[in-house]
């Protein structure tokens, strides 16, 4: 049986942001947002990309949201 095409869940634009991301946080120049504080972590530097990407256009899923708990009561 022959494999099923898939379809990409990000597009080659987003993986070039991302790619930009990662590389100016590894030349210590990528800055978040607000703060304008030096990113050092991964994630964030993978975060600051796809939403860029998010912003230009490109093919990305979704956020995340937070998923909400229930207190309990007691």
């Amino acid at each position: 049986m022959a494999k099923k095409a898939r379809k990409r869940k990000y597009s080659k634009g987003a993986a070039k942001k991302v790619e930009r991301a990662m590389k100016k946080r590894k030349s210590g120049t990528l800055k978040s947002g607000r703060s304008g504080r030096k990113v050092k972590s991964r994630k964030q530097a993978i975060a600051i990309g796809l939403s860029e990407a998010r912003k230009s256009g490109a093919k990305v899923p979704k956020k995340r949201s937070s998923k909400k708990r229930s207190k309990k009561k007691s």
